[in-house]
């Protein structure tokens, strides 16, 4: 999931769904609360159900099965949605969050309140959903996908990037669920824990928030603050910022001006550069097991000989893991374009920095792409098609999306042959997919 101009495109730690289907009911007609019983999880974060009228509720912090009052909030006429108050009939799955921040309000790890070893299906029930109601799949062809989860999930507690909000005192903290205050937490369950002295010291006054990288390879640690002051004001701030010994501040505004700041990781034995600004999985074994699991799609094909397109490729996870020896990357970011280099160097690469929406489409045997959440679209989509590629791994991060891009691939003769999902964000309701395809009709060939 590359191809980003931001730090990370890693789930934001209190994001929730954004109310889109119509004007927010207001006034006396607008009810306070709703008893309904749960059905299933749906893409976003969100378990659909219907109240006694049979109008659709999207709650959060709910399970599907289970029967609960839902505090109504930025509802509209036909959609009700708001968080469960109250549970009446639980589920066997819930528990009580491991973590003491989610009673204090926290809006991150937003599924704490099921157990560990049930998120991964209820991550799998929402694949399936958006299969059959985005991407228009019957269920006969839903029923017929080989969908697998991945037996090896990343532990809690391995992410060693974490953006954060600055509070007015300059600590760092996550936003309350449904709210921008933020609250300050410490230690942070799914932190690496070379992130949690500089989570808890760390001060940077002024600052909107701040990001923090580590490399469990080398023990670097990095705060990419993002101060919106220049000049004196800006020399003024830093000077009052504190970070723990051996962490490296880093502002913006010095990236813009042409600092250059790197960590250096290590994944399944291979070095990789990482910038400051460029985009990388949540940890290193995040990485690896997404880098494998993209191999596993791919069990019949030599890429020592076959052309590989890598579109949206970062800083080059995916070329380097596979070992392609006659691949073209494809990136957007300055600073994941010019890591790429470095890190495919071996390998003799061809890096193009580029939008995959604005590349002129070259010849490939194999395509891997892996998009920000937004997914390929209907332009990503055609610019795998015109590589004439008899081989995609699309990998995606949000369910909705690869629902819609499935879709959009076999408008253009791609078929797929299955799905695994990758547990890379324990706690959240946040999934990675890495669907196989192969070209059964008539893709737009350019040669």
């Amino acid at each position: 999931m590359a191809d980003q101009d931001h730090l990370s495109e890693e789930p934001d730690l209190s994001e929730e769904p954004d109310p889109s289907d119509g004007p927010e009911v207001e006034g006396p007609e607008a009810e306070p609360r709703v008893e309904v019983r749960l059905e299933r999880p749906v893409a976003g974060g969100v378990v659909l159900g219907r109240d006694s009228d049979g109008r659709v509720v999207l709650a959060t912090g709910g399970i599907g099965g289970e029967r609960v009052v839902v505090e109504l909030e930025g509802s509209t006429k036909k959609v009700l949605r708001g968080p469960v108050v109250e549970v009446i009939e639980s589920s066997p799955s819930r528990v009580d969050p491991p973590c003491g921040f989610v009673a204090a309000g926290c809006g991150g790890c937003d599924l704490q309140h099921v157990a560990l070893e049930r998120q991964p299906e209820l991550r799998r029930e929402v694949v399936l959903d958006a299969l059959s109601h985005v991407g228009g799949f019957d269920r006969d062809e839903v029923a017929q996908i080989p969908i697998v989860s991945s037996t090896d999930p990343v532990p809690v507690g391995d992410r060693t990037t974490v953006r954060m909000g600055v509070d007015p005192a300059g600590a760092l903290g996550f936003r309350r669920a449904r709210s921008n205050e933020l609250l300050r937490v410490g230690p942070c369950l799914t932190a690496h824990p070379l992130l949690q002295q500089v989570i808890d010291q760390g001060r940077f006054e002024g600052a909107k928030e701040v990001v923090l990288r580590a490399s469990e390879h080398s023990g670097e640690v990095l705060a990419v603050v993002s101060d919106p002051r220049r000049g004196a004001a800006r020399a003024q701030s830093r000077a009052q910022w504190s970070a723990p010994d051996g962490v490296r501040v880093v502002t913006t505004g010095d990236l813009r001006s042409g600092e250059r700041v790197w960590i250096t990781e290590q994944v399944a034995g291979r070095q990789l550069r990482v910038s400051a600004e460029s985009f990388f999985q949540s940890g290193p074994r995040a990485a690896e097991a997404l880098a494998a699991t993209v191999a596993r799609a791919l069990p019949d094909r030599d890429l020592s000989r076959d052309r590989l397109v890598d579109l949206y490729g970062g800083v080059g996870l995916f070329t380097v893991m596979l070992g392609a020896a006659n691949a073209e990357l494809v990136e957007r970011s300055k600073s994941s374009a010019a890591d790429a280099r470095e890190n495919t160097a071996h390998l003799e690469t061809r890096v193009t920095r580029t939008s995959v929406e604005s590349w002129t489409p070259s010849r490939a045997d194999v395509v891997v792409a892996d998009p920000s959440r937004t997914g390929l679209r209907r332009q990503g989509v055609d610019a795998v098609a015109a590589t004439g590629a008899d081989r995609v791994v699309l990998v995606s991060c949000d369910a909705a999306a690869m629902a819609r891009d499935l879709s959009l691939l076999g408008e253009v003769g791609y078929r797929l042959r299955g799905i695994e999902l990758v547990d890379l964000f324990p706690h959240t309701h946040h999934v990675e997919a890495v669907s196989s395809l192969e070209l059964v009709g008539s893709a737009a060939r350019i040669l």
